[in-house]
């Protein structure tokens, strides 16, 4: 400390919230509507000495404030709030526990478990209507004041438009702590992501946008820690301003800017999975570290007549209250501060469903989006919402305002089932091949609003999808009960990992099949890092709280034979998304002429024929072909066209009806086939394959 800390604080102003330091002291303002008196707790630059406690002198509109002059970045502080414990009207204040600031831009350290941390005694018959004495500073992690500076030089967001969006779902720490050519201390941190190998990675897989799976500071669930786990996946927020100390390799904020900066200039956005629907306090049980000392009532939807507890629509305890004022001003607040400070090119949204509920229910007219759509800097962004939660009429899937696009399940879901072999799932493959419009048009939405996935960090990777019938997820301590049951997954002939060349191989095409028809099916599409290359969970599909080999990304397996062959692929699919405009999602396609006798899409089966109703119904059937029409922007007619069978027995497919001359671009039962223009009426494709023509070869693909 080189400053004397004066007897009382200055007065202040109420806004910006937060610590704000300005080069002669620094201004400390944060939001509480019940408080009586809130104190702020500055400590030694380790953290375990409290060395003073000023009481906020002002509070203006709500809002607490001090000023503590000659004070500088890097100061360590937390608060205490006094006021009523009466758990049974929702009031929870308990001056002996130390509170983060919600606007704490970094933390100094994890928190460490201590029954000292809950607002109530431990083991007290009368549970949380008990209060603890205790304090709890010792065990908690310290605000720290800084300094917002970072050089960005001409760094520009690359604005990808989204109908060239290809999305990579990564984990900051699992996609570098296997990565040997790195140094120890920089794996799993924000600087691996910077490394011009992964950044060529990235660009021969012909990726535009990289989402990171949560990056707020997080919580080490107790529970887990008591099982010898850790809180891998990070939705337990602890902080909604600061980053996860573990993934700052120098322990500077500057760290990420750096990785964002190196990305940008290489034209890959960053997206941040954000978790604003609860935070890691849990339910009216949990520990009392932030949100809950400093006023319960405001920052949580409490039962009405009962204010004990919590509703609680996001299976985690608790659920933030968005309704209200001030808490809708933190989210956008927070949002802002990522965008602005750190460049962020957009945010996906974890259980979006939750965030837009209001009284009645979820409102694609709830305050949370009219403020982002409104607002002139978020509103720019890229914006995806995961559309569902766990509380009544939580799925919403189609239901969001036109500027957000939504995870699609059910794309996931149907891809699975048709290359699984499921019978009916032909007409269903049909919508979400075509931008899932029975769900996204309307209100003038387009199709990129589909992000398409058939895995994400949620459940199976696809090697898994294809090697296991069953979930395997006895290493998270709960009987394998854990996770989803069923993942409309096979293992194509024995469970697991297999040496036979004849499994092995059917699993590589079936992987292949699956990777065609999300690269070219229109919407967004979205990878799960690892996925390229055969990266396995061995069977887990809740790894939430495996931080260790079973999550991590293992490049090993992308230096295989078959890694190298499957990442060449997926570079050539979506090199061939990027080629071609009809593979994008620009509009909706419904049958309209673009050319005499020529429809934007049409359906067509093995044998050329256009589809009639019934052939629609035929259950059994595993054969498609759709062809896709355009003006390109010379003027000619463009065509694309993809034969699917999705049976084991190869399938002779005709070339619908016209004079066309057809090259054949890829065939994903051999991907390193050459393109070649095809002379016969029709062409033999492979069980459990895709292959797709066009009437023209595209440049800066290659064939090999």
């Amino acid at each position: 400390m080189f400053f004397e800390i004066p007897d009382r604080l200055m007065p202040g102003h109420p806004y910006p919230l937060g610590a704000s330091y300005d080069g002669a002291g620094v201004n400390f303002a944060v939001f509480s509507a019940s408080a009586e008196k809130i104190e702020l707790c500055v400590f030694d630059a380790a953290g375990r000495k409290e060395l003073a406690r000023l009481t906020l002198p002002e509070c203006t509109d709500e809002v607490w404030h001090g000023y503590l002059p000659e004070a500088n970045p890097g100061l360590l502080y937390g608060y205490r709030a006094h006021g009523p414990y009466e758990p049974q009207r929702g009031y929870r204040f308990n001056h002996h526990k130390l509170l983060l600031d919600p606007y704490a831009r970094l933390l100094s350290g994890p928190l460490r478990w201590t029954d000292a941390l809950f607002g109530y005694r431990i083991g007290s018959s009368r549970a949380d209507l008990s209060f603890d004495r205790r304090d709890s500073a010792a065990a908690m992690p310290k605000a720290v004041v800084v300094e917002d500076v970072f050089n960005w030089g001409d760094d520009r967001r690359p604005v990808v438009p989204w109908s060239k969006t290809v999305i990579y779902e990564a984990h900051v720490r699992g996609i570098s702590m296997l990565r040997e050519d790195l140094r120890a201390d920089l794996r799993g941190t924000f600087t691996a992501l910077a490394n011009p190998r992964f950044i060529e990675h990235l660009h021969k897989l012909g990726v535009t946008t990289v989402e990171l799976m949560p990056v707020h500071a997080f919580l080490q669930d107790h529970f887990l820690l008591g099982r010898g786990l850790r809180n891998y996946w990070g939705y337990s927020p602890l902080s909604f301003f600061a980053p996860e100390p573990s993934y700052l390799s120098t322990g500077g904020l500057n760290d990420m800017r750096f990785a964002i900066r190196r990305l940008h200039a290489a034209g890959i956005e960053v997206i941040l999975d954000v978790v604003y629907n609860h935070t890691a306090s849990g339910s009216e049980l949990g520990p009392t570290i932030c949100f809950r000392g400093l006023d319960n009532c405001s920052y949580f939807r409490l039962v009405p007549g009962n204010e004990r507890y919590y509703i609680d629509e996001t299976g985690c305890g608790n659920t933030l209250n968005i309704s209200h004022p001030r808490v809708l001003q933190m989210v956008l607040d927070s949002l802002r501060y990522w965008a602005d400070s750190f460049h962020i090119d957009g945010f996906r949204f974890d259980l979006g469903a939750t965030l837009g509920r209001e009284g009645t229910g979820f409102d694609p007219g709830a305050g949370f989006f009219d403020a982002i759509l409104q607002d002139p800097v978020l509103s720019r962004l890229k914006l995806i919402s995961e559309p569902w939660d766990v509380g009544l009429g939580g799925y919403q899937l189609g239901n969001h305002p036109p500027r957000f696009a939504e995870w699609n399940d059910k794309f996931r879901d149907c891809v699975r089932q048709f290359w699984r072999g499921d019978a009916g799932q032909r007409p269903e493959l049909a919508k979400r091949l075509s931008g899932s419009a029975d769900m996204f048009d309307r209100r003038h939405r387009k199709p990129w609003a589909s992000i398409n996935f058939v895995t994400s960090h949620d459940g199976f990777t696809l090697q898994d999808l294809v090697s296991y019938a069953q979930k395997h997820n006895e290493a998270n301590g709960e009987d394998n009960n854990d996770g989803h049951s069923e993942n409309h997954s096979a293992n194509w002939g024995v469970e697991g990992a297999s040496d036979d060349p004849a499994i092995r191989d059917l699993r590589e095409k079936v992987k292949r099949a699956m990777l065609a028809t999300l690269l070219f099916a229109q919407g967004t599409p979205m990878l799960l890092a690892g996925d390229e290359f055969g990266r396995t969970q061995g069977g887990n599909n809740n790894a939430y709280c495996q931080d260790n080999e079973i999550s991590w990304v293992d490049w090993k397996t992308a230096h295989t034979p078959e890694g190298q062959s499957l990442i060449g692929y997926v570079g050539r699919l979506a090199a061939l998304r990027h080629s071609f405009a009809l593979l994008q999602s620009r509009r909706f396609l419904h049958g309209q002429e673009v050319a005499p006798g020529v429809p934007d899409i049409a359906w067509f089966d093995e044998q050329g024929n256009g589809l009639s109703e019934e052939a629609w119904q035929n259950s059994e059937a595993r054969a498609l072909s759709v062809r896709r029409a355009g003006v390109a922007v010379d003027g000619e007619l463009e065509l694309v066209l993809m034969f699917i069978n999705g049976g084991p027995e190869p399938i002779r497919f005709s070339f619908p009806p016209g004079q066309v001359r057809w090259h054949l671009l890829i065939d994903s039962a051999v991907p390193g086939a050459e393109m070649r223009v095809v002379e016969e009426p029709a062409v033999e494709v492979q069980g459990h394959s895709a292959v797709l023509f066009a009437n023209r070869v595209p440049g800066g693909v290659k064939g090999d």
